[in-house]
């Protein structure tokens, strides 16, 4: 089993920035890699975007849409992965949520082991 815990989401103008964090806890040596998700409203917890993932030997991969403005990284020290969101737009208003993955060849999958979410609000 592995808990996560969102935090860091908000209210942000266009342009700015925010950090999101994942608190991990419970059996985080079998997690081979973490991602981090956003669901838009209205949509199915299946129809959720992946964001941008980091593999235990951190490698990152970033979807086109954030690739250049979000950055994913962790902290084995505190066993956090974090998301810094730059240059924010509108369209990045989601719910975000970390997930506890796993890796085939190099392709990230998602696993049940999600935590709350948290609100991320542009506004324009």
């Amino acid at each position: 089993q592995v808990q996560l815990v969102e935090s860091g989401g908000g209210l942000v103008q266009a342009g700015g920035s925010l950090r999101l964090s994942c608190a991990a806890s419970g059996n985080i040596f079998s997690v081979n890699a973490w991602g981090w998700y956003r669901q838009a409203p209205g949509k199915q917890r299946e129809q959720r975007e992946l964001v941008a993932t980091i593999t235990s030997a951190g490698n990152t991969n970033y979807a086109d849409s954030v690739k250049g403005r979000f950055s994913i990284s962790r902290d084995n020290a505190k066993n956090t992965v974090y998301l810094q969101m730059n240059s924010l737009k509108p369209e990045d208003t989601r719910v975000y949520y970390c997930n506890a993955g796993g890796l085939l060849g190099r392709t990230y999958y998602s696993t049940p082991y999600w935590g709350q979410g948290t609100q991320v609000t542009v506004s324009s």
